[in-house]
């Protein structure tokens, strides 16, 4: 990896990797959520509102990848000093809050018509709205050493910000073991490596909009990452001229 610790090497590949991943990842999606309303037919038990899985689970799978992404980043940066690292757990930090925050609200109104209440205090619930607080908790971590004058070389996250990405992971596997380990009105795991719960014909569209939305994830951190490398290269340049 230490390859593209350049970034001008690396923003040589990240400019046509982006509309690479966005566009067929914006294709796949519009795809998968059209067929999942559209073509699919009513679940026997849940009706119509069996439907919002093709936004709910994807949002949910990112918003876990998301901070699997942020601790890799923050390994990279403690262990290797990876200077692209700290931009990258910056990146992901904003796109993966959002899906986290729609994965929250998807599942709340899931959860209306389904268990008669927009909300419970179950394992699956809990540990999911604890990852949306860190992100937020990273986000503004990161922010305060973009502003303390860190961004620099850093990509805006001090090693602090890095230690606390690390340990936010330990909620991943919580937050997919949580239906497992306790009773609670959120299904159990419906996709394992063992099969699927779900019947075919509700499952296919699922493969469009997760492959979907991963691509276009993909797109929007590259994206922020360019962002954050040209903010930093203007920075340096001010910096220079201030010392001038």
């Amino acid at each position: 990896m230490h390859r593209f610790a350049n970034p001008a090497r690396f923003l040589k590949i990240a400019r046509p990797l982006t509309g690479w991943l966005f566009w067929p990842g914006l294709a796949l999606l519009l795809i998968g959520a059209a067929c999942g309303l559209f073509v699919t037919p009513a679940d026997y038990l849940q009706g119509e509102t069996v439907r919002i899985l093709y936004i709910h689970v994807p949002s949910a799978w990112l918003g876990m990848g998301g901070w699997t992404g942020i601790a890799v980043a923050a390994l990279m940066q403690l262990v290797w000093r990876h200077p692209l690292a700290a931009v990258a757990g910056r990146a992901i930090a904003a796109p993966g809050a959002l899906f986290t925050a729609i994965c929250l609200m998807t599942g709340s109104i899931w959860g209306r018509p389904t268990w008669g209440t927009w909300w419970e205090w179950d394992g699956r619930m809990t540990s999911m709205l604890v990852l949306f607080f860190f992100y937020l908790g990273y986000i503004a971590l990161a922010n305060a050493s973009a502003r303390q004058g860190q961004s620099v070389g850093q990509g805006g996250v001090s090693n602090v910000t890095a230690i606390f990405g690390l340990v936010g992971a330990v909620n991943i596997p919580i937050i997919n073991r949580s239906v497992v380990w306790w009773n609670s009105l959120h299904q159990g795991p419906s996709i394992t490596l063992r099969g699927a719960s779900i019947d075919g014909s509700l499952l296919w569209p699922l493969g469009l909009t997760l492959l979907g939305f991963s691509l276009w994830f993909g797109a929007i951190v590259l994206m922020r990452m360019r962002a954050i490398l040209a903010q930093n290269k203007v920075e340096a340049r001010m910096q220079r001229l201030a010392r001038g």
